[in-house]
């Protein structure tokens, strides 16, 4: 195998092309080297990338909270490809493996990964969060550790897609599921309907949803949800709680970042039950009733990323019968990628899940 220090493989070009992000809505490809691999890193020929929200809001604002664009930034995390070239260290792949990344490389050494919560590390390493490029580009050079060999027959956007999957697994955990739960989902984005999907292969009875797009509530019916609701038309709460004889549901996950929508999840929760908040509003400090959170006894717990979530999401999305590829709207070629993060900016109505494809074709 080959180590930082030697020559590439001749497949492996001395330079690539990557998308790079100057300013908002400002999208520029360069020429630049192709990483070296570290000797415990793997060098990976990126063939899909999802388009997150956070690369939209990047896009379009140029930060996320404390996270500040201040220099050119490669953005796109939710990728999967094929191994090009490994380190001296590297004992599990080898070129010519097809893989999915877990994009946030953490230290290994702090209390939060010491105790398996490793997505609170405060040294993390996160792709596509300044000052860390992200995978639009050809190549990228992920720790081992944090690369997965993808089940056959799992298409390389079926692999990116553990990613956003990943979050909705870990909303599911946080939100202490068990089997036969009723469980509600607010807001229908890529996460919101993946946890759709997570919430019924963890044993939900019943899941129900709200959004205010009509294509994302259909998108949900087809993926497994019971009853949908349009949050423009009619109180989302309300309707899950006749749905549920009065009840509410035992579970409520809230990926929409909307107020409305955390106050919702709230009210349509059980006394005694819980509810897991994945959203970021626009504004950090959101209005809550605490007499009704406290008199119903409603835990609520916040969901940062995903931990020891993807060797369970591959196996799971290696399953033809979770039908995702009904989120896969629009697809783009790196020298798009601009038109790309746009198309996911301003077609919340029609498009679910964009794709770029660093080094062309449509993945397999």
């Amino acid at each position: 195998m080959a180590s930082a220090n030697e020559a590439r493989p001749a497949a492996v070009p001395d330079e690539m092309v990557a998308a790079v992000l100057l300013r908002p809505f400002e999208v520029r490809l360069e020429r630049r080297p192709t990483p070296r691999p570290r000797v415990d890193e793997v060098l990976i020929k990126v063939m899909a990338v999802g388009v997150c929200g956070s690369d939209v809001h990047y896009y379009e604002h140029g930060k996320i909270g404390r996270y500040i664009v201040d220099r050119p930034l490669v953005l796109g995390h939710e990728c999967a490809g094929v191994v090009a070239a490994v380190g001296a260290d590297v004992t599990r792949f080898a070129p010519g493996d097809r893989v999915a990344v877990e994009p946030g490389m953490t230290c290994g050494r702090c209390s939060a990964c010491k105790s398996g919560r490793y997505n609170l590390c405060p040294d993390v390493r996160f792709l596509a969060t300044p000052p860390v490029d992200g995978a639009f580009a050809q190549y990228v050079a992920i720790r081992e550790d944090f690369v997965f060999p993808i089940p056959e027959g799992v298409s390389f956007e079926r692999a990116a897609m553990n990613e956003p999957f990943s979050v909705g697994l870990h909303a599911v955990r946080r939100a202490g599921l068990k089997t036969g739960d009723t469980v509600a989902i607010l807001g229908m984005g890529p996460v919101g309907l993946l946890a759709v999907v997570a919430a019924k292969a963890c044993g939900a009875a019943r899941v129900f949803v709200s959004d205010v797009e009509p294509r994302r509530l259909d998108a949900a019916l087809k993926l497994g949800a019971e009853l949908a609701v349009h949050a423009g038309n009619e109180d989302a709460a309300e309707a899950i709680r006749r749905a549920t004889g009065g009840e509410g549901a035992d579970v409520s996950i809230e990926t929409a970042g909307n107020p409305r929508a955390l106050r919702s999840a709230l009210l349509a929760t059980r006394r005694g039950g819980a509810v897991a908040v994945v959203g970021l509003p626009p504004e950090g400090r959101v209005e809550l009733d605490v007499s009704y959170l406290v008199d119903n006894e409603i835990d609520v717990r916040g969901v940062f990323r995903y931990a020891n979530t993807y060797p369970l999401g591959l196996s799971l999305l290696a399953d033809p019968a979770r039908k995702i590829e009904a989120l896969f709207t629009d697809v783009f070629p790196l020298e798009e990628t601009a038109a790309a993060l746009e198309r996911a900016r301003a077609n919340k109505s029609g498009s679910l899940k964009v794709f770029v494809y660093p080094n062309g074709g449509t993945g397999s």
